[in-house]
């Protein structure tokens, strides 16, 4: 039986993205064929005038909602958490802050999701198989091996676990919240990692654009945890 999205919930993790949020939110606007949807910005707290702006959106439109963090350290997974938590509907898509990810593609992940009886839809960056112009060589060399470490360790399960675009049913994190990490950047692997349960997989190219406003928050201390995932996930199946 086709699943039929008729709500979705959007949740963006965000850090100092101040300079994006409005033509993210406009664009989100635009390009989502749904009635009933909400837009949650989960701000870690940031310092460049985020939480004024997010205000000002939610005043223009109360489909637009923001969670600012500040009692816990920055960490993108816990601020995905709490927007799953806090989201009102069934079916949850997330994406990042920094307009890397297209929101015409919005529609793409929602019709593979409709139609392929899908539990989650990645937006894939099919980052072995093609240039990538929208990473660096550091970030794609480093996706690339976490991807095959992954999928070497652990089973693959879809050509991008560390995608950051992807919808899914609330239900696959409600039910396995207690097996999850929380923490890192990764929440996609480490949501389809943690659950025992059979889900369908379904990748979906997508057009990974060039980040143009702000920085890269991607270092060190993200593949360290990364790597402490995959590891504590192939300690559990032995």
């Amino acid at each position: 039986m086709q699943n039929i999205i008729k709500n979705l919930s959007v949740v963006i993790p965000i850090l100092r993205e101040a300079a994006n949020l409005q033509k993210l939110s406009d664009d989100i606007k635009e390009n989502i064929n749904l009635e009933n949807y909400e837009i949650i910005f989960v701000d870690d707290n940031s310092n460049d005038g985020s939480e004024e702006i997010l205000k000002r959106l939610n005043e223009k439109n109360d489909k637009i909602k923001y969670i600012i963090r500040k009692e816990e350290k920055t960490d993108l997974s816990k601020s995905c958490a709490v927007g799953f938590e806090k989201s009102l509907f069934d079916n949850i898509l997330v994406m990042d802050g920094d307009q890397q990810h297209d929101p015409k593609d919005i529609n793409l992940l929602i019709k593979a999701f409709n139609f392929e009886e899908a539990d989650v839809v990645i937006g894939s960056r099919n980052l072995f198989n093609k240039k990538n112009e929208g990473l660096s060589f550091i970030r794609l060399k480093a996706s690339q091996i976490l991807i095959a470490l992954t999928s070497l360790l652990l089973g693959k399960k879809t050509n991008d676990p560390m995608s950051g675009f992807f919808i899914f049913k609330k239900e696959i994190f409600t039910s396995n919240k207690k097996n999850m990490y929380l923490k890192g950047y990764k929440i996609l692997f480490d949501l389809i990692y943690s659950t025992s349960e059979k889900i369908k997989i379904v990748d979906k190219e997508i057009n990974f654009r060039r980040r143009h406003v702000g920085t890269s928050k991607m270092s060190l201390k993200i593949v360290y945890l990364v790597v402490a995932m995959i590891l504590r996930r192939l300690i559990k199946k032995i």
